[in-house]
């Protein structure tokens, strides 16, 4: 199983290093406006840091063509996997030997061994995080817990979380703080898909 993490990683890894970055996503401004507070201000910057240093967007924002090649789209930035496309045919053998890990176009979606997996909404919508605790938000990325919840399946890879397990308390605080302050996108991601037999 450590191959099969691997592999996905070194995926992403190629991904980020081709997939050029032109904006970055700002906060939303509220009426009860957070930035009133510079600590929370300081929170957010340094968490809209570590999500873009740390490449969140190369799985969980869906994609658009540009002259460049494939970039973030920003007006669905970290609302995951487009449950408004289909994901397309593929063929079920080349995954079941486990010497091949397949990625949709929009990288949003991965096939292997484990079936097929899709990036979650990371949005502050209710179909996103919009209802996570910040104790949910830390338990699936230092647990690898569906929803954050520690009786939920395990996530499943490409996500690679053990990759956060020793962050800093401050920097996943950040993380989840900038998370929440990003415009809600509704878009429910659907179940992962089993294996074929």
């Amino acid at each position: 199983m450590k191959w099969i993490y691997l592999t996905a990683t070194a995926a992403i890894g190629l991904l980020c290093a081709f997939t050029p970055r032109h904006d970055t996503p700002t906060p939303v401004k509220r009426t009860t406006s957070i930035h009133q507070d510079p600590a929370k201000g300081e929170l957010i910057k340094r968490g809209q840091y570590l999500v873009m240093t740390m490449g969140c967007g190369d799985c969980h924002a869906p994609k658009k063509l540009t002259p460049q090649g494939p970039e973030p789209d920003m007006d669905r930035f970290l609302s995951g996997y487009n449950s408004a496309e289909p994901l397309g045919a593929y063929d079920k053998n080349v995954v079941k030997t486990g010497q091949w890990v397949l990625f949709n176009g929009q990288n949003t979606a991965a096939i292997g061994p484990w079936g097929v997996s899709f990036a979650a909404n990371l949005t502050p919508d209710a179909t996103g995080i919009g209802n996570w605790s910040f104790e949910q938000f830390n338990t699936a990325m230092r647990k690898g817990k569906s929803k954050g919840l520690i009786n939920n399946r395990n996530l499943l890879p490409p996500m690679p979380w053990p990759n956060y397990v020793g962050l800093a308390d401050a920097d996943m605080k950040a993380i989840f703080t900038y998370l929440k302050s990003l415009k809600p996108i509704a878009n429910v991601v659907p179940a992962p898909i089993p294996p074929a037999p």
